[in-house]
């Protein structure tokens, strides 16, 4: 959520992880942020220019962004290499500890990364190598409204439902509102009807002309919501903090390790068997089309053909060259002669050919 405080939890954290003599890696995927308060191990900054990316392509600066990271995608295969490497201990150095934690910092606004192509190529690719979790950070006095904690109730579920990976609320600005209202709402649903109606009693939502007790459309569209996502919150781990002064960070942490533990336990299964469904539709796909270019070219059903076989190396590794005496001798010239006639003859009585298929082909064809 932006505004929420991302970047000081995203500080404040890194910072304790360096407290506690296990530095983490770092890796900011914002290419519109102006200034860092930490260093990044992997900057998108450094490889993809945001400002020129809107000038060139003339976009906006959520179209600049998304651009951005759409770019840096393409790198992903090199980012996940560098982070394979640095979570194996390194023989030529063995003083340097591998890596036992990334941060992964993102744009603020989340239908740029968690609704984009190139989010999904991130998250997938992470969580392909990696025990990947979520923290969707929540401002915490904002969210005292039940329209807004509503809201972002359904920001939350909206990324749990594209991104399948385990998640955490993390109340930030604790130091300004405690959070254990939110932790409340979410278990007790008397508790959030109690809120939602003296929200409607003081006008929180608006109503007619400014006047009246709120619109009843508003406050039934919640009640509705609740009930609905009464399910939802049983996925969620809530934590309460304040980057700030630092306080919850260990109860952060904890609650990384019990989520870490349930990616392993139940979505890693899961991701592995949607992999192996996609990878299986893959190669039907493939072989379907093969097959298709099979009967194109009349060789024979989806069965494999005779005709082809496995490339094979003969063991004295000599290309040997096409000999120059066999073609002409086996092709007779009054049939090549014959046989063009009535491929001319076809073409003057105007019967169509395809633009892609062959003289092969065609004499194929007739002979059917």
């Amino acid at each position: 959520m932006a505004g929420s405080g991302k970047t000081t939890f995203m500080q404040r954290i890194n910072a304790h992880l360096h407290a506690k003599k296990t530095p983490p890696y770092v890796i900011n995927l914002d290419p519109a942020v102006t200034h860092s308060p930490f260093q990044s191990n992997i900057d998108i900054r450094d490889s993809v220019n945001y400002k020129k990316v809107m000038e060139e392509y003339g976009l906006g600066p959520n179209g600049g962004i998304m651009t951005s990271l759409n770019l840096f995608a393409t790198k992903v295969d090199q980012v996940i290499g560098l982070l394979e490497k640095r979570a194996q201990p390194d023989p030529q150095n063995p003083s340097r500890k591998p890596i036992s934690t990334i941060l992964v910092d993102t744009p603020g606004q989340i239908e740029v990364f968690v609704w984009s192509a190139s989010g999904t190529i991130f998250l997938d690719s992470l969580a392909s190598s990696f025990p990947t979790v979520i923290a969707y950070i929540i401002d915490t006095p904002r969210s005292s409204s039940t329209s807004t904690f509503m809201g972002n109730m359904l920001y939350a579920c909206s990324i749990l439902y594209k991104t399948k990976l385990p998640m955490i609320l993390v109340c930030n600005k604790t130091d300004a509102k405690d959070a254990s209202f939110i932790k409340e709402w979410m278990t007790d649903y008397e508790a959030f009807q109690a809120a939602l109606n003296e929200d409607e009693n003081r006008n929180a939502f608006g109503g007619q002309e400014g006047g009246g007790s709120g619109t009843g459309y508003m406050g039934s569209l919640i009640n509705s919501m609740s009930l609905v996502l009464e399910e939802f919150y049983s996925h969620l781990s809530v934590v309460g903090v304040s980057a700030l002064h630092g306080t919850g960070i260990d109860e952060f942490f904890d609650a990384v390790k019990e989520k870490a533990e349930e990616f392993k336990r139940d979505y890693q299964p899961e991701l592995e068997r949607v992999r192996a469904e996609k990878e299986e539709n893959r190669r039907k796909q493939r072989e379907k089309e093969l097959e298709k270019m099979m009967r194109d070219m009349s060789m024979g059903g989806g069965e494999s053909s005779s005709a082809v076989a496995d490339v094979k190396q003969d063991d004295d590794d000599e290309i040997r060259p096409l000999s120059d005496e066999s073609s002409d001798e086996d092709f007779d010239e009054d049939t090549r002669e014959g046989l063009q006639a009535r491929y001319e003859a076809a073409l003057m009585e105007g019967k169509s050919v395809d633009e892609d298929a062959s003289f092969v082909k065609y004499l194929h064809s007739q002979r059917g």
